[in-house]
């Protein structure tokens, strides 16, 4: 069976945008983001058209008189498609195009055919698909012209006779039957990543980049790691997660991940649906929210950021505001800066924030510290006692720590060394047995540190202050 979404390509095809603007929104270029999706789509934009109301008409959204207008501008430059920046009902798509003689797709359908066309992982094209389906069954009756009577055969014996099943049941039946099986299918991958994010997670301090589409979140990660997720300067050039190790100094790293980008108004059944592709976000130790400073929607988009981060569930992990694409601030026109927050406003409201650039670098270096105090949490100097024979134990203290001196005696060996309150974590965490100041390393943790007035990080909650298991 198709569900009418596999048929709805627009490539190549003229088009005319719209948009109804109600007074919740307020948007500096509000057909901007359209735009883009209408060119990540490979749209061919012959036409625009804006409307101001209230409340959006019943029957077909636009006011009568600009249903009239549309029609005409659809017959004057030979329009194949209208796409509105408004999220439509089944009844308000069939109202208009059947008024202005013309395919309509509203938001919700854009996105999820930008989404369709590049999914390439087996889970975002199953992700894809259950979300397609998600969108078409109540728009059923709208797109299907067969909905006549089946009556299953001549209608003999109690329960045949009568009109029988309408097909739009069958039909509906039918979705539900293939969403079933996807699920099922996503269900067993989707396991298999939980387990590997739960084992990386163990192993390492992990990171997450997020952000809007389209903030550089790509360019950045290959910039702090050995690359190779496709980077490009269009909405949704990541659809899947690619992870790699980040060096940050003195032996340290961390597992980075590359996430696929949010946006406004993102159809909920995709935020369902790639819950399991941004499982490394849900479960990092730290989020680095990245912010495109030099887009004039940027406020917008940091807050639609923050609404998604808690919508899929990320309110754990600690988060860390980048301000990427900091460079172009500098290069701005005086009319782009007239749009524009200059980065001190930005510093201003949000001082624990860091301006960064992936294209030239800057502020980097600044970010991998940043990210590696986190890492180690509240640094102290300890006398740490561990057994010779723990190999693993003793590599991991002089590599990763500065060591200040060394006393063995017997089997032991005792170091002086700067060591952060979840670097201790970690090594716990893998059923290190050690002793600090002379006390098991437990003890000491729950009855000297923890327990430490106006220590470094006392007061901070328990996710951000014992990120756990890496």
């Amino acid at each position: 069976m198709e569900t009418g979404l596999s048929q709805s390509r627009i490539l190549s095809e003229r088009s005319i945008l719209v948009q109804v603007r109600l007074p919740s929104r307020d948007e500096r270029d509000p057909l901007g983001e359209l735009r883009a999706l209408a060119d990540t789509a490979g749209v061919q934009v012959v036409g625009e058209m804006q409307q101001n109301l209230k409340v959006p008409r019943g029957a077909t959204y636009l006011g009568k008189g600009k249903v009239e207008e549309l029609g005409a501008m659809v017959q004057a430059l030979d329009a194949k498609v209208v796409v509105f920046d408004n999220d439509l009902s089944p009844s308000q798509v069939q109202g208009l195009e059947e008024a202005i003689g013309c395919k309509v797709l509203d938001r919700s359908e854009l996105i999820l055919d930008i989404f369709a066309h590049r999914a390439t992982t087996r889970q975002a094209q199953l992700q894809v698909e259950i979300a397609q389906l998600q969108y078409t069954a109540p728009r059923l009756r709208a797109m299907w012209a067969h909905l006549g009577q089946v009556t299953g055969g001549a209608p003999v014996g109690v329960g045949t006779r009568g009109p029988g099943e309408q097909q739009l049941e069958i039909d509906r039946r039918l979705v539900k039957v293939r969403v079933d099986r996807l699920r099922g299918e996503l269900a067993e991958i989707a396991g298999r990543k939980q387990r590997e994010v739960h084992a990386r997670r163990t192993e390492h301090f992990t990171a997450g980049l997020v952000g809007y589409t389209n903030a550089g979140k790509s360019s950045l990660f290959n910039a702090l790691t050995r690359g190779g997720a496709f980077a490009n300067d269009q909405l949704f050039a990541t659809l899947g997660t690619r992870v790699e190790q980040w060096n940050l100094r003195g032996g340290n790293s961390c597992m980075l991940s590359d996430t696929v980008g949010f946006i406004r108004d993102l159809p909920h059944h995709l935020v369902a649906s790639f819950r399991s592709t941004l499982e490394d976000a849900v479960h990092a130790h730290l989020l680095l929210v990245v912010l495109d400073v030099s887009d004039p929607r940027a406020e917008n988009q940091l807050e639609v950021v923050e609404h998604t981060l808690n919508e899929i569930g990320a309110t754990e992990p600690a988060r860390l505001l980048v301000l990427n694409k900091a460079d172009r601030l500098e290069s701005a026109s005086a009319r782009d800066s007239e749009r524009v927050h200059p980065l001190s406003w930005w510093l201003e409201r949000h001082p624990d924030a860091l301006a960064v650039s992936a294209l030239t670098g800057e502020g980097l270096d600044r970010l991998a510290e940043q990210v590696l105090e986190r890492q180690k949490g509240a640094v102290r100097t300890l006398r740490v006692t561990v057994p010779l024979r723990d190999a693993r134990t003793v590599d991991f203290l002089e590599k990763r720590c500065p060591v200040h001196a060394r006393d063995y005696l017997d089997s032991q060996v005792t170091l002086t060394v700067e060591i952060g309150r979840r670097q201790v974590d970690q090594l716990l965490s893998r059923g290190a047995r050690f002793d600090i100041e002379g006390i098991p390393a437990n003890d000491f943790v729950r009855t000297q540190w923890d327990a430490q007035p106006g220590r470094p990080d006392r007061g901070v909650p328990p996710h951000e202050r014992m990120v756990g298991e890496w």
